[in-house]
This record gives C-alpha cells, structure tokens and sequence, in this order.
C-alpha cells in the first residue's frame, strides 16, 4: 500500500462510519437491557434539573433529548454514544491538522486511539465519562485556537465548552488545571495575553445556574464525589501506597495495544524535547499533566481511582506521540500499522458481542421491557389513570420509567423516605424495591416480579 495515494479525508470519514455503524448495531443485538449508567441517565433525565444526586447534568439532558425523538429504542442510545465518540475523533483530527505537515500522520493520530479500549469497548454504555470527551477535545481545540490566534470568538468558545465539560463530570477540571500549568509556561517565556481571560465570561455564564443549584442542594454531587472515590478510608497503606500503585499499573496496562501499535511504524523510539517548541509543550501538557495529577490526587488524598474515570485523559495521547516521533515514523510501515488497527478494529467488537451473550448475570441481561410489560398490563386492568409516578431506585425505578407507556416521573420515594402527596396519588403511581417492605406499606395492589416487589395505587376501574 502506497501512503501517498491515501485519501486521508476519505479513510477518515469510513473509518468513523464503520466505528458508529458496528458499535450501535453490536450492542443494539447483543444487550437485552440498557446499561446501568444509561438508565440512570434516563431516570434523571425525566426530571430537568441544574443537577442529579450523583453527577452534574449534562449527561442526563443529552438522553433526554433523544428520548423526545426516539422514546425507548435501547438502539438510539448506542447511537447516541457513538456519534459523541467519533465526533470526538473528528474535532481532534481537526486539531492535528495545525500541528502536521502531512495530514496521514494526522490519521494515524486517530487511528492510534483505536488501541486504547476507552474509545471502543466500553463505549456502548452512555455516561458521564462518554459525555465528557467531545467538550474535552473542543475545549483544547479553541484553547489551542486562542492561544494561537487570539481572536474573542476562540476564548469565547473555550471558555463556553470548558463548562460544558464540567456540566458533565467534574473530573473535567483536571484538563482545565493542566491548562492552566500551559498558561504559567506562557507567562514564564512572556507569551501570556490576558485577552485569555474573556473565556471565563462564556464559562461563568453557563456555569452559574448549576452552582446555584449546587448551593441549594448541599453540595450533593461534590459530596457523593468523595465517597465514591473512597476518600475516607481510613487505611493508610490501602489509601496512600496500594491505590496509587493499582491506578499506575492499570494505566500501563490500557496503553499497551496503543504502544503495540505505534512501535509497529517508528524505527527508533528516540526523540528530542525543544522546551521552546510551544506545541510540543502544549501536548505535554494536555497528555501528561492531567495524568499526574490524577496520581497525586491518589497518593496525597488516598482517593482509589476508577478506572473509567480516565476515559478522556487519553484522547490526545496519538498526537502527542506521533508529534514527538514524526521524525522516525516510517511511513513504508504503514500497512504492517494498518494490520494491528484492523485486528484490534475487529476484535473489540467480537469480544464486546462474545461476552454479551455468554455471561447472563449482567446488567444488560435484566428483563427490564419484560417486567415492565407486566405491570403495565396488571395496570391497565386495575385502575383508569395512568401512571404518573415511579418509586425505587435509578436502576430499577429506572427500567420501569423508561419502559412504560405514560413515560412516569422517577423519584426513589423509598430510600429518601418521602411522603407521596395526593397530587401523585391522583396520577397514579407504582413503587418497586424490596418485596418484604412494599407489603407492609402497600396499601394498593401488591404482586412480585422476579425478585422485586411491586406496589401500584391509582384510581380503580
């Protein structure tokens, strides 16, 4: 194969193509349930709010959307994943394009992500890790664009989808301090133009109605943050020396295919670091930074770090190095490179599907449409309304808002230990959770589904 008469344009744009078809069509065959975070989402979602018990809100807007388009095809979710990946794909090729001559190195950029499972096999679950990485790639994009051109528009954009970012998680603002080291690096060389600072007009204006909700809602998000990260552990070898160890070693373990690949098309892994290349230290920054301080925060704050929290830290991993190496990348190579790609293109998929139906005890393996077919038709036969409201948990509650008919409000009534007023009760509602607890206090129609309980009030026929 001749690199030359690569339209890279073209392999590009069926590249992505195929990356949207076969990562919505695998999961649309293979789950029989939407995956726990998505649901999650979806529960949140019927609610619009600034903010949710354990995330900021953008994921749950974005599932919403499409529920108003599509309503429960468990398909269009996996879409939805999809097009924020390879949209993502997309921006950073856009990006590379000011960084390389030829634009086949900016392919192998985006190729080299394909390595690295955070961008294929775990992207069929929408979620806050997933929703993150198109603001992530946008937000260094137009700093990138502001830095260079130092135009209101870049700053402005910037500043807008920096917020963006931590609307969806905000772990988003570990690449926004990384940023901030780049901006110290400009002010050291006398580079530095406050001009910058019109982003923060964009970024507080889209920030404030969550900070206020933020405020009005004790800190809850910031609260659950912590706990998840399992802060308060209280062991100091486990907190302080064993989970940082684990994330690292996790870490060499994930960019393994990715280094397989680039090995395959660099004759030397030898380079040279010019501190005064402005663009070599940028990428630095925006790779390396984030990653180090994801690794203090566990050594220093014993914080155990998930391992889908990293998702977006590597998206800019392939320009990074290919940048660094372009000098020895052997483009005669490039079909051996295209080999390892498309085993790895293959192969994650297959294995994404394999695993899907050979183990039945996952989450998406839950009879979620099922269950809730039941309890429509339990419904339909006993009370006239419908059904306004959903009690249990995101997970179970969840399935059950998603599934229905009248597409009921979620609220977990029974862990929150809620009254329900007679403006629900009119509407009519069904609460699901434990069995043993929904028949003490069920004073409507009382049944079990596989292993949960089910309580449904409304009007009587």
């Amino acid at each position: 194969m001749k690199v030359e008469k690569i339209n890279t344009n073209k392999t590009l744009i069926s590249f992505l193509f195929v990356h949207l078809i076969v990562w919505t069509l695998v999961p649309s065959i293979s789950n029989t349930n939407l995956p726990l975070d998505t649901i999650e989402a979806l529960a949140w979602g019927n609610n619009l709010d600034w903010g949710y018990s354990k995330h900021p809100p953008l994921s749950a807007w974005s599932v919403e959307l499409f529920y108003q388009i599509f309503k429960n095809q468990d398909w269009a979710y996996y879409f939805l994943s999809q097009l924020f990946v390879v949209t993502t794909f997309f921006i950073i090729f856009k990006f590379s394009e000011d960084f390389f001559q030829k634009k086949i190195y900016s392919l192998i950029s985006i190729l080299l992500l394909e390595g690295i499972y955070f961008y294929n096999f775990t992207t069929p679950e929408f979620n806050v890790n997933v929703c993150q990485l198109p603001f992530w790639a946008l937000a260094v994009h137009y700093c990138w664009k502001g830095v260079k051109q130092n135009d209101n528009i870049s700053w402005l954009l910037f500043g807008l989808f920096a917020a963006l970012g931590i609307l969806s998680k905000y772990l988003f603002i570990y690449l926004l301090v990384a940023i901030d080291v780049f901006f110290i690096y400009l002010i050291i060389n006398k580079k530095f133009n406050f001009k910058c600072l019109i982003s923060l007009v964009s970024f507080s204006v889209v920030l404030l109605p969550h900070v206020i909700w933020l405020v009005d809602n004790n800190y809850t998000t910031i609260t659950y943050a912590f706990h998840r990260a399992g802060i308060e552990d209280s062991n100091f070898f486990n907190a302080h020396l064993l989970y940082p160890v684990i994330f690292l070693g996790k870490q060499i373990g994930i960019l393994i295919p990715f280094f397989i690949m680039f090995f395959i098309i660099i004759s030397k892994f030898k380079t040279k670091i010019n501190y005064k290349d402005k663009k070599l230290i940028f990428l630095i920054v925006i790779n390396i930074v984030p990653l180090v301080l994801m690794f203090l925060t566990s050594l220093f704050m014993g914080a155990k770090i998930r391992t889908m929290w990293m998702t977006p830290f590597y998206l800019f991993m392939g320009v990074l190095f290919v940048y660094m190496f372009q000098k020895r990348i052997t483009l005669k190579k490039f079909k051996y490179f295209l080999s390892i790609f498309l085993v790895l293109f293959i192969f994650s998929p297959i294995a994404y599907f394999y695993i899907s139906i050979s183990q039945i005890d996952k989450r998406t393996d839950y009879p979620g449409r099922k269950i809730s077919q039941v309890v429509q038709e339990k419904w339909e036969n006993n009370f006239k309304n419908k059904i306004g409201l959903v009690g249990g948990n995101e997970w179970y509650g969840g399935n059950l808002s998603y599934h229905l008919k009248s597409r009921p409000k979620w609220d977990n009534i029974l862990e929150a230990k809620k009254t329900i007023s007679l403006k629900d009760i009119e509407s009519g509602f069904v609460i699901i959770g434990d069995a043993d607890t929904l028949l003490k206090i069920c004073s409507g129609i009382f049944f079990k589904v596989e292993t949960q309980g089910i309580c449904m009030v409304g009007k009587r026929k």
